[in-house]
């Protein structure tokens, strides 16, 4: 099952003015907040004259911010996915069950983390590798939450070691914050993202998943999309992930 017909026509149909401030986050310049005071310091021109605050741009018009062009071509996209079970993140051909043809998104966009084929939940997907970059890069630190459900009742020392930090694949997982939903689930905060990492935790303390979903990737949260289905993420989203990703190094 899929979802996003209206999405798909939106980039398919880009002709409708746009303002100023929405172009220039879509276009992955920076937030609209930001975006509104390079307008009002004079910093960007439409046509060769002087932005105003609150105008709206056609396709066709020529942005630019000091002397470098906004393309319209260079329309941000993100996308708020929920990834059932069975889908791989791979960008591989040759994957029948690969996300991207899962998606068959009109414009090329790619995952901002992978969620391994037997999980399943939040992904993002766009085609802004800057973003990509600030998110996924394992020392700006940003969380990611999962709740997860095991084969064998919680107790508190699983919780306490989980939190702690667990040896894995050579090193100690970075400490993180765990709490118990219900007997044999919890939900987990991590700040890393090293290959399975929740299930070779489990593992290495004598449990086995058998359910994982990813609810949350920083501000953007699974919500109550349905399986399958995905959303274009909303400006105020994309505002808030901006102030969060801004002195991220990449």
């Amino acid at each position: 099952m899929r979802m996003g017909n209206k999405i798909e026509k939106e980039f398919q149909q880009k002709k409708e003015p746009v303002r100023l401030n929405k172009y220039l986050s879509e276009a992955g310049v920076c937030s609209r907040r930001e975006a509104d005071r390079l307008i009002a310091a004079g910093r960007v021109t439409v046509d060769g004259s002087i932005a105003q605050t609150g105008m709206r741009v056609l396709p066709g018009q020529e942005v630019r911010i000091g002397k470098k062009i906004v393309s319209r071509q260079d329309e941000m996209i993100v996308l708020a996915v929920n990834k059932p079970v069975g889908i791989v993140c791979t960008e591989e051909r040759r994957e029948r069950n690969s996300i991207i043809r899962f998606l068959k998104f009109p414009v090329r966009v790619t995952y901002v983390g992978r969620l391994d084929k037997d999980s399943r939940g939040l992904l993002l997907m766009t085609n802004n590798g800057d973003i990509i970059n600030r998110i996924m890069r394992a020392y700006n630190r940003h969380e990611k939450e999962y709740r997860v459900t095991v084969d064998k009742a919680v107790t508190p020392e699983f919780l306490e070691q989980m939190a702690k930090g667990v040896p894995i694949l050579d090193t100690v997982t970075r400490p993180c914050l765990v709490q118990q939903i219900g007997k044999y689930t919890f939900s987990i905060i991590l700040t890393q993202g090293m290959n399975r990492q929740i299930r070779r935790m489990c593992e290495a303390l004598g449990y086995q998943v058998r359910d994982l979903v990813r609810t949350r990737i920083m501000n953007i949260e699974l919500g109550a999309l349905k399986e399958g289905e995905y959303r274009r993420v909303s400006d105020e989203e994309l505002d808030e992930l901006y102030g969060q990703i801004k002195d991220s190094v990449n």
